[in-house]
């Protein structure tokens, strides 16, 4: 059995309007210290984004989105960010911004498998709930 690691994540916002706060989730970031984790994964459900924000660029929004996931990879094509040390990579990514792409505050966890963890949030925090998973509306008596 593997020992439990401590790990952080925060949730990937993107915000197409800063001035009104809306926001959907897409993605969610995980660190892992003890096992040298920094783990992107991003599913951005377009039409909830553009239910909420008709005239977003999903092209630049797309593109900001993939960009997180070079940084945490360490891709040269991150750019000078790519090539700092996985914590460091970490609080940048996490750092407050005011811009399309944010991040919620980091939360902590404790797990033997934090890549687990990371589906389970995405799952949760990120994906919309399934109509097969829901049940059928009422059906009125004839």
């Amino acid at each position: 059995m593997r020992a439990r690691s401590a790990f952080e994540y925060a949730i990937v916002r993107v915000v197409p309007h800063v001035e009104r706060e809306e926001f959907v989730n897409a993605g969610v970031i995980l660190y892992c210290e003890d096992r040298a984790l920094l783990i992107a994964r991003i599913e951005l459900d377009e039409a909830r984004l553009l239910a909420i924000a008709p005239d977003v660029d999903l092209e630049l929004v797309t593109s900001h989105l993939d960009a997180i996931a070079r940084v945490c990879e360490g891709r040269a094509s991150s750019g000078p960010i790519g090539h700092l040390p996985i914590r460091e990579r970490w609080r940048y990514l996490v750092a407050p911004k005011s811009t399309i792409l944010q991040t919620s505050p980091p939360h902590a966890g404790m797990s033997d498998a934090p890549e687990e963890v990371l589906e389970r949030l995405i799952a949760r925090v990120v994906r919309s709930p399934r109509a097969s998973t829901q049940s059928p509306p009422p059906t009125e008596p004839s």
